[in-house]
């Protein structure tokens, strides 16, 4: 990594990072804030939305009542927007639309985590599934309904391509590209429904600001999900130990404070383990932006590989302690019966909404007797991503006799 090289927010942003002052635009028209960047003002609108506030009461891995101090969707969002920043902040890029990414990317979360994502696409199997991805773009596109001239939140075409393709291009045309998505078929309808009037491009690679919100994704919650394992006693510092990474960085701080307390070391190891990746994702992408030479954000959008990257040994050691992660945490049976509680409330409320719409708020059902099937379960399904973790509780105890208890 070179130091000399890295932004600290005084210089000028790069050639290649998304320009405000050239952003593609919006949807629908609207005069420019004479104030803000168009990306500052998306990160305002998305702050400010209703599905932000709700994230608060979305399971992250552990069931959000089950403890005040574990993470929820909306904690694990501020921390991947920080990480975001400054990767966005170091590779000299806008920082503005890194965080706007960040603070959105997981808006299409279901309550419950994973596990309402996997129950209501199992649902909507037949009706064109669900992914929370696409669920996200319908919200910020549609859903959200607080302007007085358009529906979503109208954000600038910067924001919505790094959202959609955040993890890389959606469609592979031609050769291989690495991290590249698959054929067009397997891209959800409602992604290619707002790409036929405002196309986000899916077969090229997204923004560097997107990047940096996707890999900061991973660093959040790999160190994340490693804090809460071990407040919750489902992970001790003894067995990660087995993790490589973890092992090395747990050394260092036992050589360095050999009697400090057990809770203190984890907390210890959390920040390392956060400093070394983001440092490593800023040496990696240095090296792979040097080695591409772009002149311009559309030599990103037309790039073979994403540009913001582990390096490869740190790649590795990642992709370990997910296999760690995925065995100790993930798969703890705690958890696992939690999830299995969970599965069956989503499942429950999918089904007695759709065969009895009017068991939703008025607007949700009215005029949906006399639509489709496959319209009527889209609209259940949008009304059941939003729920929070408690609302879906209370919504299970008021239809049913019986709720599944989730500790």
């Amino acid at each position: 990594m070179t130091f000399r090289n890295i932004g600290f927010g005084y210089r000028e942003r790069a050639a290649y990072a998304c320009d405000p002052a050239k952003s593609r635009g919006r949807l629908f028209l609207e005069g420019e804030s004479p104030t803000r960047t168009p990306f500052q003002r998306d990160r305002d609108r998305i702050i400010h939305s209703t599905a932000f506030r709700r994230l608060k009461h979305k399971t992250q891995v552990f069931i959000a009542h089950e403890d005040d101090h574990f993470r929820t969707r909306l904690t694990h969002t501020i921390e991947v927007a920080q990480i975001a920043r400054a990767l966005a902040r170091a590779l000299r890029l806008d920082e503005d639309l890194a965080e706007a990414i960040a603070l959105v990317h997981d808006f299409g979360h279901t309550p419950f985590g994973h596990t309402g994502e996997d129950a209501l696409n199992d649902k909507m199997r037949e009706f064109g599934g669900f992914d929370h991805n696409a669920q996200s773009l319908r919200i910020v596109t549609g859903l959200e309904r607080r302007y007085a001239e358009f529906d979503g939140l109208n954000l600038s075409w910067e924001t919505l391509e790094g959202l959609v393709k955040h993890n890389g291009p959606l469609i592979r045309v031609g050769g291989p590209l690495i991290g590249a998505g698959t054929n067009e078929e397997n891209v959800p309808q409602s992604i290619l429904d707002y790409c036929a009037r405002h196309d986000l491009e899916l077969s090229s690679f997204a923004s560097l600001e997107a990047q940096c919100a996707a890999i900061a994704d991973d660093i959040a919650y790999d160190a994340h999900d490693i804090d809460d394992g071990l407040r919750s006693g489902l992970l001790t510092l003894d067995i990660l130990d087995d993790v490589p990474l973890a092992k090395t960085l747990l050394g260092s701080v036992r050589d360095r404070y050999p009697a400090l307390d057990a809770a203190r070391t984890g907390h210890e190891l959390v920040r390392r383990q956060i400093t070394i990746m983001v440092e490593d994702v800023i040496g990696q992408s240095q090296a792979n932006i040097a080695a591409l030479a772009p002149a311009s954000v559309e030599d990103v959008h037309g790039a073979k590989s994403a540009l913001v990257a582990f390096s490869p040994a740190m790649a590795q050691a990642e992709k370990e302690l997910k296999r760690f992660l995925y065995k100790n945490l993930y798969f703890h049976e705690k958890v696992i019966a939690a999830r299995r509680s969970a599965n069956h409330i989503v499942r429950d409320l999918f089904d007695v909404y759709l065969n009895d719409p009017g068991n939703m708020p008025d607007e949700w059902h009215v005029g949906l007797e006399s639509c489709e099937l496959p319209v009527q379960a889209r609209r259940v399904a949008d009304f059941l991503a939003g729920m929070t973790d408690n609302y879906a509780i209370r919504e299970h105890k008021r239809l049913f006799d019986h709720t599944p208890e989730l500790n």
